[in-house]
């Protein structure tokens, strides 16, 4: 656990940072109450809305949020950061590091978080599908008539969603703090309103009324809880943007408002149901005067858009931040906005993204039916971010190391039974994310296998350096200029240098062998940005570093090889790179893996482009691998 780097870095005050972190943080699980705790009445596994039942429902969502949520996320993990960072890759290259010298247990680490960013992206597509799809259901409680008009109009929203994101958020993001403040008040009057009727409701606070249901009955128990595990989707989110706000940010939204509004809320339904059982085929809309039913449907779909709009850009920054750790190739990103940098957009994760969401939507067509998919995905990424905080926890200092210990020992036994909960579900939709979070998982690791073996293969076949500089000189003629080759590993010298001696004959008078590192941590301090090594005279060897949240601009970042003893004139450097055909051989891949990477090979974006280098000033050398 560390102080973060960018502390120093100029940040809005507290109260503008809070309030933007409802918008983005809190938008997932601050629309939990359109569909959590109906979840408990509905479906197959549904109880009957008798007062116990009620009680030992709410009871049991009450302390849920309450040790998961307030204790576990709120004030536990939000201490694991990695340079201020928060988020399951975060963790996972933090505990990387802390792993040491233990191989198995650094490749356990990597094979968790990696899992675990599989699993996210299953969320990030169903969250979008089901908040929105909870919101405009609420058509139906106010004129039944409309109810052929919920999932033609979900879809519509959701593609105009989409389709905005290439113009980025920054126009409309200024709203997004605003208007969840307005839903989370509406949400606290709403059930402030209900509880002041039924002020018995609050029985639930007891857990007893949960402990008891679960001995009376425990495989009811077992079964309500893949229900009350829905309300505590959207609790990743509180680690995972962690960077863009600070913790105090988001402690302080999350204990003065969010908390509060939510619990009053769900006590407030449960408060109507105890009232009116019928009323738990849709318990939030019922509680709503007539009146306030369509504003109550626009506001609500207004906040689903929100919590759809962070779950995408979750999934945008997850992109980027598994491209930087070498899990993925590198992919064609945008910036949208002059002054934020982390206000980005990729097109391949935004059209794929939104195929799915429209599948889901046009395939189980409720929110109830989507409900058996959700918790398993967003189960599974919390007990990998528990198993990680306990790895990062052992190697801590303290009096307090064994009080956190066993604190994240029992949260992670409460999770499995979330977890396996949810397991009950997998027929009923619960299958997809796991599927999902499969096929990406073997992306991720397919990449980075790959990766690793054409670099294995290029270590057996390339020059070492060292031979190349203590070797005889190239007898070659010498043309004026400085030649930037990039290669990924400093130790050899890179192909397309051989290819250019052997096509054109010639070297440069200067020599640049520019390796390009990617850290395990967020950012990078400008003053480690940069190391020039000369390695022989007029042979120069330059390393960049760059954190995973950081986008790696080579020219500006050369610029400043100057102050060491390299003055680079842009418009007489050039940069070679290689671009490399992978072709099916007797390698260590099997074939279905290796047809799979080239296909990843191709899709991914040329380095020039990548590493935003002159288009006039590069010069592509193919290769050809074989795996």
């Amino acid at each position: 656990m560390t102080q973060s780097t960018t502390a120093a870095h100029s940040r809005p005050g507290t109260a503008a940072l809070t309030l933007a972190a409802l918008g983005v943080v809190y938008g997932d699980i601050g629309t939990s109450p359109l569909y959590a705790f109906k979840e408990a009445f509905a479906g197959e596994h549904g109880m009957s809305a008798s007062e116990p039942h009620v009680l030992a429902a709410l009871s049991c969502l009450f302390w849920s949020i309450m040790l998961i949520v307030s204790v576990k996320y709120v004030w536990i993990v939000l201490k694991y950061d990695n340079e201020g960072e928060g988020g399951v890759l975060a963790l996972t290259a933090l505990a990387h590091r802390l792993a040491g010298g233990s191989t198995a247990l650094s490749a356990a680490v990597i094979v968790a978080g990696v899992f675990a960013a599989a699993l996210f992206y299953g969320d990030a597509v169903i969250t979008p599908a089901i908040s929105v799809l909870s919101a405009i259901e609420g058509l139906s409680v106010a004129t039944p008539q409309f109810e052929h008009f919920i999932v033609p109009l979900t879809v519509g929203i959701l593609v105009a969603l989409f389709m905005i994101q290439r113009h980025g958020t920054g126009r409309v993001g200024v709203f997004f703090g605003p208007v969840t403040c307005v839903w989370f008040a509406t949400l606290a009057v709403l059930g402030a309103l209900s509880i002041i009727e039924t002020p018995g409701v609050l029985r639930a606070i007891d857990p007893s009324y949960a402990v008891d249901f679960a001995i009376a009955h425990p495989g009811g128990a077992f079964l309500l809880l893949s229900a009350v595990f829905l309300s505590l989707t959207g609790g990743e989110a509180l680690y995972a943007d962690m960077g863009h706000f600070g913790a105090r940010p988001v402690r302080l939204a999350w204990y003065g408002l969010v908390c509060p509004s939510l619990l009053i809320n769900y006590f407030g339904q449960g408060a109507l149901v105890l009232r009116q059982p019928e009323a738990a085929a849709n318990p939030f809309y019922l509680l709503a005067p007539d009146w306030f039913l369509l504003p109550l449907v626009g506001l609500a779909t207004a906040a689903t858009v929100i919590a759809s709009q962070a779950t995408i850009t979750g999934a945008y920054s997850m992109t980027l931040q598994a491209t930087r750790m070498g899990y993925l190739p590198r992919i064609r990103v945008l910036h949208t906005s002059d002054t934020e940098r982390g206000q980005i957009y990729v097109p391949t994760v935004n059209w794929l993204m939104l195929a799915a969401v429209i599948y889901l939507v046009l395939e189980f067509r409720s929110s109830g039916a989507l409900a058996a998919a959700y918790g398993i995905a967003v189960s599974g990424t919390m007990i990998i971010t528990t198993v990680l905080a306990i790895l990062v926890t052992v190697n801590l200092r303290g009096g307090a190391r064994i009080a956190l210990l066993l604190a994240l020992v029992a949260f992670g036994l409460l999770e499995m039974l979330f977890f396996g909960s949810n397991l009950t579900k997998i027929a009923q939709g619960g299958w997809m994310p796991l599927v999902l979070g499969g096929a990406i998982f073997i992306l991720l690791t397919t990449w980075k296998r790959g990766s690793l073996l054409v670099a294995e293969q290029r270590r057996a076949i390339d020059i070492p350096m060292r031979d190349f500089l203590h070797g005889p000189a190239p007898d070659v003629p010498q043309v004026p200029g400085t030649a930037v080759y990039l290669t990924s590993d400093p130790t050899l010298v890179p192909s397309a240098l051989f290819h250019n001696l052997k096509h054109y004959q010639v070297m440069h008078e200067r020599t640049v062998f520019l390796h390009v590192v990617n850290e395990e941590v967020p950012r990078v301090h400008p003053g480690q940005r940069l190391q020039v090594t000369e390695l022989a005279p007029r042979i120069y060897r330059v390393a960049l570093h760059f954190g995973f949240r950081e986008e790696p601009d080579v020219p500006p970042a050369l610029a400043q090889a100057g102050a060491q003893g390299l003055q680079l004139d842009p418009m007489n450097t050039t940069y070679f790179v290689a671009r490399s055909t992978i072709v099916d051989g007797p390698g260590a891949m099997s074939g279905w893996r290796c047809a799979l990477y080239g296909w990843m090979t191709r899709q991914s974006e040329g380095a020039a482009s990548y590493f935003r280098l002159p288009p006039n000033r590069v010069v592509e050398l193919g290769t050809q691998v074989l795996l």
